[in-house]
């Protein structure tokens, strides 16, 4: 897996995470799968997802892993009864949202795998170069 039990201990304590996980690793894991596909959403036009998140250890990304454990805790305390602690989860998820936007929009370049396309050249890079075919005018 992409993220670890350690991973979430950076963004929320040990308890806390017993909690919103209700004890359950399939809960867990669930949600890191939705947020790995929700940031895959927003990444995929650009870099390899597949290659991003089939890292392991120090081979990561460690604002990727972090993001990808506010986002997986964002959907784990939705679950939870009167939304208990929702508030810092909410404010968190906001801001991973916005770095995602951030990077769509090309105004943060993180160091990510780049997509590439079948001839192995990067893609996404959201140039298009086209020409018109050349007018004769012969009067």
């Amino acid at each position: 897996m992409f993220i670890t039990e350690e991973d979430y201990k950076v963004v929320i304590g040990e308890q806390a995470l017993k909690v919103i996980t209700q004890t359950s690793e399939t809960n867990r894991l669930n949600a890191e799968m939705e947020a790995q596909e929700e940031i895959s959403g927003y990444l995929r036009p650009r870099y390899d997802c597949t290659a991003l998140f089939a890292a392991e250890g120090e081979e990561r990304n460690r604002l990727v892993v972090m993001y990808t454990c506010d986002i997986a805790l964002y959907h784990m305390a939705s679950a939870l009864p009167q939304k208990m602690g929702s508030e810092i989860r909410k404010e968190r998820y906001d801001r991973a949202i916005e770095w995602l936007k951030g990077v769509q929009a090309g105004k943060i370049v993180p160091d990510l795998p780049p997509a590439t396309n079948a001839d192995g050249e990067a893609a996404g890079s959201g140039i298009k170069w086209n020409a018109q075919k050349k007018l004769r005018h012969n009067w």
